[in-house]
């Protein structure tokens, strides 16, 4: 029922025209908020208090649905920021902002025949604001609350679409919590609705070439949306959508290697010591043995593997202090390890909310209902989907930033060369060739065919926000297919 869900809030939330938040999912029915359920909340709540967020609720649902005007399928306005926000340059109406339900879309600065880029954030259950004003969006906050614009944004060379999902982050929101999403089914459904009514709003992108990007528990987002627009394509469903590719950043894609790989990670990193590694190394059989319950079972059998599987990830963190587990080279101080606390406070200045038209509705960064909610599929392995698309011509480029713990690259390198598709042995024996942005080294791909990996050094689990040039030629030259190995030395124009 996932696209009546959809279009529900398409007709009813008017007020939803904004950055939209995180699709939602909340602790549902069957899934005890006791003993299994209590310590991820935890867990998730000290997530947001690292990122320096208190939203002030864990999810959105509000006893009533604002009013709204018309009957189309999607409702948005054009997005003119207020003077005082000090956006210097090009004017943001000239630019073709649309704030809308369910999304922000910013029209390319070069050409409106590039690609549309759609960005999904993890958490699971953070709103992709974080990525638009901290990573790779056309702006960034300052200190003093304006916004200034990005040299490096991705809509310098695409279209670029913000959505947060699930439901209930961010301004987005829901009256009845039985729309809130439990699995991957029911999130990739609502999105593959949200794009056909955008792409029947905006029909002179329908052309365009179409790519899936995200980063962290969107490591399960992307794969799973990107074979449901592939699906609906070959069965001819509503507008086709021209999906070229799909990236994932710092992602979770298949636990049950991934997990394996955090002891391997510390002890190279100098994390932990060979006698915490044996120690550690342990807990690994238990894990898997969860994960593959997880597998048939499903339901609170997988809420149990995450509770045993994330005793590894607890125990290497209790050896290595107070690191930084997105980023290694840092220390967390006074339990923060970043500030993005400017971005609530400038979503929740008056002139920002009703230049975005959301009315009273309270934005939440982070939820920690949401995270709940996800349990159930955190260990499902979605890598599964993947081996067809690539067979169909689909490009997948995963990356990872080399200072990352919590979703290395190590874990996400093994699991990109363990996939079985007709190109693993040709993948496997391809060359590491160093990737060079402006004919300095920034990290080391391989490639064989639509399947590319890159490491990038000195950047952490956000690689836009740490190496800013690096990424959008990244994302440039593999959209162009020049994030390719040859023969002769790698290097790509910025162009």
């Amino acid at each position: 029922m996932a696209s009546a869900s959809f279009y529900k809030f398409s007709l009813g939330f008017l007020l939803l025209i904004i950055f939209l938040s995180s699709f939602s999912l909340s602790a549902s029915s069957d899934v005890s908020l006791s003993s299994t359920a209590y310590l991820p909340k935890l867990q998730a709540e000290k997530l947001i208090r690292e990122l320096n967020l208190y939203p002030k609720d864990d999810i959105n649902t509000p006893d009533h649905e604002p009013s709204f005007v018309g009957d189309k399928k999607i409702v948005e306005k054009r997005l003119i920021f207020p003077d005082e926000l000090g956006v210097s340059g090009p004017s943001a109406q000239d630019l073709g902002h649309h704030a809308g339900m369910f999304y922000l879309f910013f029209e390319s600065r070069s050409s409106k025949d590039d690609p549309v880029v759609i960005w999904l954030t993890g958490g699971p259950g953070c709103s992709s604001e974080l990525a638009l004003f901290y990573e790779n969006g056309p702006f960034q906050i300052t200190k003093n609350l304006s916004l200034v614009w990005n040299d490096y944004g991705w809509d310098r060379a695409s279209n670029l679409l913000y959505v947060d999902q699930p439901i209930g982050t961010g301004f987005s929101y829901t009256s009845d919590e039985s729309d809130i999403r439990h699995d991957e089914e029911g999130v990739s459904n609502d999105l593959y609705d949200f794009l056909q009514a955008f792409f029947k709003e905006h029909p002179q992108f329908v052309k365009n070439d179409f790519y899936i990007t995200g980063e962290s528990y969107a490591g399960h987002y992307i794969p799973a949306f990107a074979a449901r627009v592939h699906q609906g394509n070959k069965a001819k469903e509503g507008i086709q959508i021209n999906l070229k590719g799909f990236a994932i950043g710092n992602g979770l894609t298949n636990p049950e290697i991934q997990y394996r790989a955090y002891p391997d990670y510390s002890l190279d990193r100098g994390l932990i010591k060979n006698t915490d590694y044996d120690s550690i190394t342990k807990l690994i059989p238990a894990c898997e043995q969860g994960i593959k319950t997880c597998g048939t079972d499903g339901g609170n059998a997988c809420v149990s593997s995450y509770i045993v599987c994330n005793q590894i990830f607890n125990r290497i963190l209790g050896v290595a202090g107070n690191i930084n587990y997105y980023d290694i080279r840092k220390k967390c101080v006074g339990n923060l390890c970043y500030d993005f606390s400017n971005m609530e406070t400038f979503l929740n200045k008056k002139s920002v909310r009703d230049a975005l038209g959301v009315g009273d509705i309270d934005f939440v960064s982070c939820s920690s209902k949401i995270y709940n909610a996800m349990l159930r599929d955190w260990m499902r392995n979605l890598e599964v989907g993947i081996p067809a698309l690539l067979e169909d011509g689909i490009r997948v480029l995963v990356y990872a930033g080399e200072e990352d713990l919590i979703c290395n690259w190590l874990g996400n390198s093994r699991w990109v060369h363990a996939m079985e598709w007709s190109g693993q042995k040709q993948f496997e024996a391809s060359a590491t060739v160093p990737f060079i942005v402006d004919s300095a080294q920034a990290g080391f791909m391989k490639s064989h065919g639509p399947l590319t990996f890159l490491k990038v050094q000195e950047a952490g689990h956000m690689v836009p926000m740490d190496q800013p040039k690096a990424a959008l030629q990244m994302l440039r030259s593999w959209m162009q297919g020049k994030l390719t190995i040859t023969e002769t030395l790698y290097e790509v124009s910025p162009n």
